[in-house]
């Protein structure tokens, strides 16, 4: 696997076995220093509700459509963490972030997973105060882990399903943001694809009962409150200026 194919964040997965793994730990006061130098995260379906109310959502142009949660206003920018790797206080966390540095790796035929570890991640440290194993065995930090990477697998297969749904019913439409701040600094963001209400709306009566029946309606709506979001990344970026 090349450094080109690793997921966003994870530089050095292995997968977390005792014989290797049982002296190291998890460092719980790492922060999120690591999501500095981006300006956007995969967002699962399930979180568009809890998060549209802190970023914009939006979807990714390319030939694989996901929904991203939008973090900053400039490439390598998250304006949610500060200097010293600390989350804004009571800001939306996307977990994506907060699995960080578990993940579930696939093998050649995608007929299983394995859960793994970042090793080169900071908050992944030799010592017993937060062990990954304890007597040879998962440790609860380790089976709480396991947890959340299978609800996180589940959810992605849920995400990608309604996302193909979006992209069928070709309700996805190129957008661009052009931001001027108070300084007269202007930005331009471009790349991304939104939900267009008005072609929303127009959806057969058929479809829109199907949905609603899937629970996509509610993601649907909560991508396009999400819009309101953009003042607070402008204001958190004037702030920063």
């Amino acid at each position: 696997m090349t450094d080109q194919t690793l997921p966003l964040f994870y530089a050095n997965p292995r997968p977390l076995q005792a014989d290797r793994h049982g002296a190291w730990s998890l460092r719980t006061d790492a922060g999120h220093g690591f999501t500095a130098g981006t300006n956007s995260v995969p967002l699962m379906a399930a979180e568009f509700v809890a998060a549209c109310k802190h970023v914009p959502i939006l979807f990714t142009d390319g030939a694989v459509v996901q929904p991203v949660a939008l973090l900053g206003l400039r490439t390598g920018d998250n304006l949610f963490v500060d200097a010293e790797g600390v989350w804004e206080e009571g800001a939306y966390v996307p977990a994506y972030i907060r699995r960080y540095p578990f993940i579930f790796m696939e093998n050649a035929d995608k007929s299983e997973f394995t859960l793994c570890i970042d090793e080169d991640a900071e908050s992944v440290v030799e010592g017993t105060d937060n062990p990954f194993f304890v007597d040879g065995k998962p440790s609860a930090l380790t089976d709480n882990a396991l947890a959340f990477a299978k609800e996180f697998q589940a959810q992605s297969a849920f995400t990608a399903e309604f996302t193909d749904a979006v992209v069928a019913a070709n309700l996805l439409v190129d957008k661009r943001a052009d931001v001027t701040l108070v300084n007269g600094e202007r930005l331009s963001l471009a790349g991304f694809k939104v939900i267009d209400e008005e072609l929303f709306n127009q959806l057969p009566a058929d479809v829109v009962l199907a949905w609603r029946a899937r629970g996509w309606l509610a993601l649907v709506y909560a991508h396009l409150i999400s819009v309101s979001s953009w003042t607070g990344l402008i204001d958190r970026l004037a702030k920063r200026a």
